[in-house]
């Protein structure tokens, strides 16, 4: 199977500072320049898109997919921050945040999920995705707590908290070599 996954590009917004999972971002005006970018940057022509439904990322899948059939998949969105969406960290801080930020994994913000939901769902698209064809060619368009989990997979790991650790850059695209 070859899979390559791409995070959406930069936003409008300078977004630091804030808590926006699956809140609706638009996208920099400098979108259509970085979609060009990440099309050259990809290893090949991909045979089918899959995307989180976030228009963010809808929006880049359509520009990469080059006639290729794209599926919106909910399993790729964004952890879900629930009653802390689109709201600056600061303006919630305090016990249940705290509690949160030391066991993301098992504790889930108000009406949000947990990091073990996210690995779960994150686990069943990847075996599905896993399960085409070996030539399959599949990109796959979504956010930085997707693709850490992902990648945390891809390494044999289980569920976890390593799937919070490493940053992952807007307009990244893993593996580079376009192998998983």
């Amino acid at each position: 199977m070859r899979a390559v996954l791409v995070r959406h590009t930069r936003l409008a917004a300078d977004m630091a500072g804030h808590c926006y999972g699956r809140t609706e971002v638009a996208l920099a005006d400098s979108f259509a320049e970085e979609a060009r970018a990440l099309r050259a940057a990809l290893p090949w022509e991909p045979r089918e898109v899959w995307t989180s439904p976030a228009r963010r990322c809808r929006m880049l899948a359509e520009a990469l997919a080059a006639g290729a059939p794209v599926r919106v998949d909910a399993r790729l969105q964004e952890l879900d921050f629930g009653a802390w969406e689109g709201r600056r960290w600061e303006t919630f801080r305090g016990p249940e945040s705290e509690a949160w930020a030391l066991d993301p994994w098992t504790r889930r913000p108000p009406e949000g999920e947990t990091g073990l939901e996210l690995w779960t769902r994150v686990a069943a698209v990847r075996a599905e995705i896993n399960a085409l064809l070996e030539d399959a060619r599949v990109l796959v368009v979504t956010h930085a707590g997707v693709i850490r989990a992902w990648k945390h997979l891809a390494a044999g790991g289980g569920p976890g908290p390593a799937v919070f650790g490493t940053d992952v850059g807007y307009g990244h695209v893993w593996p580079a070599c376009g192998k998983e």
